[in-house]
């Protein structure tokens, strides 16, 4: 058994290959029922690294399965119980199939890889994550990686033996993004950001026809709102985010891929690892507000070697953040020049657009999807069923329940 890993190394650096390689190495060894769990934060991701798995396993007939939510619990049930070599899964999913299943054990797993680590561990799957790891035996090889680590080596010591291999990629410039990113920035007034996007792309498009572009914004429904107007105005895309059915995003993802669609609006479910070589261009449409989460959504871009750019629309209330970005990645980002002129003539055009993609919106049951799914994750969290009903912010609710256990303590 070889010594437990932790790997850290800048975005698009061939990190899944990293363990994906060793892993199979060894299965050819000993290839016999489950043999290494990979977990990961994102849905997307995880069919991703299946999907690598089984391109570079195909010689030795790997066995892999996918275990993640959106899908059905009974069909993943039936392949697990099949002891496949590989399993990728999502920790909350995999913890259900423990809770409800007794047709398979991780008692026999080799390997335990944490991908995006820093997003796995000291956050909202730590309760999954403790239920995962008492399921596994102790004499295992855990390998984390991820593209920033601050902490990690902590966090991972909870899991992973006292004797862990540490490898930082070194960069002489202390630079956290890859040499070939260009990284720029547009400054504008945050009531006209769509204009100015839209300029940015026909700006971009204009030296580059046929360029994959990626649309980074912060929430479902901006993302949703956006992707409906720019189709509006010419700007056919696909729309990625967590209120999307699991099959359409996987659907929209492939087209995306495929080239059969070049705009791809996304939060940050599609930050994480995902690895599509065609991807010119990253937009922030509305910059991240953690640094860390910048160098992620940027790696999309400018992936093994190829030449990329990113461009993030900056409000005047963004200034600070931007210049945190630039200390966190140790680089300045250059502006991107716009015709100012050219976003005068589209101002109405692009608002009237909004204003009617916003009614369409209302229309849908898009908002009322949205609370069943907040209510879903309060029930997860422990809350009663009763106590969802109550409020309609997420936040609200939390508080409130905070407040009651002060108030007992108090008394």
């Amino acid at each position: 058994m070889g010594e437990d890993c932790i790997g850290c190394a800048k975005t698009g650096s061939g990190k899944t290959l990293a363990f994906a390689l060793p892993i199979l190495q060894k299965l050819c060894e000993d290839p016999y029922g489950i043999f290494a769990l990979v977990l990961t934060p994102t849905r997307e991701l995880a069919f991703q690294i299946a999907d690598q798995f089984a391109a570079i396993g195909k010689a030795i007939n790997l066995k892999k399965c996918v275990i993640v939510g959106g899908m059905d619990m009974m069909v993943q049930g039936l392949e697990l119980s099949k002891r496949p070599h590989i399993v990728v899964a999502t920790p909350g999913r995999l913890a259900d199939h423990l809770d409800s299943c007794d047709t398979f054990s991780l008692q026999k797993i080799k390997f335990l890889v944490l991908d995006e680590a820093d997003r796995l561990l000291g956050g909202h799957f730590d309760e999954q994550l403790k239920k995962i790891f008492s399921a596994l035996p102790k004499q295992k090889q855990v390998l984390l990686f991820s593209a920033t680590m601050t902490d990690a080596l902590d966090k991972v010591k909870q899991i992973a033996s006292d004797k862990v291999f540490l490898w930082e990629e070194k960069d002489d410039g202390g630079i956290a993004t890859v040499r070939e990113l260009d990284q720029r920035y547009v400054l504008c007034p945050k009531d006209v950001l769509d204009s100015y996007l839209v300029e940015v792309i026909r700006t971009f498009r204009a030296t580059n026809k046929n360029g994959s572009i990626m649309i980074f914004t912060d929430t479902c429904k901006h993302c949703q709102l956006l992707s409906m107007t720019l189709n509006d105005v010419g700007f056919t895309n696909v729309a990625l985010h967590a209120m999307i059915k699991q099959k359409e995003r996987l659907a929209a993802l492939n087209r995306f891929k495929s080239d059969h669609v070049q705009i791809l609006i996304a939060t940050d479910v599609a930050a994480r690892g995902l690895d599509i070589p065609t991807v010119e261009l990253v937009i922030n449409h509305v910059i991240p507000n953690v640094p860390k989460e910048y160098i992620h959504r940027v790696g999309r871009t400018a992936r093994a070697g190829r030449n990329g750019m990113a461009i993030s629309l900056i409000t005047p209330h963004d200034i600070k953040l931007l210049h945190a970005i630039e200390d966190t990645v140790g680089t300045k980002l250059t502006e991107y020049k716009v015709d100012d002129k050219k976003i005068v003539t589209i101002l109405t055009q692009i608002s009237v657009a909004k204003r009617e993609a916003e009614i369409r919106l209302d229309e849908t049951d898009f908002y009322e999807k949205k609370m069943i799914n907040k209510r879903k994750k309060l029930i997860l969290e422990g809350y009663e069923s009763d106590e969802t009903q109550e409020l309609d912010n997420i936040n609200d609710i939390r508080e409130k329940r905070k407040k009651r256990k002060e108030r007992k303590k108090k008394s």
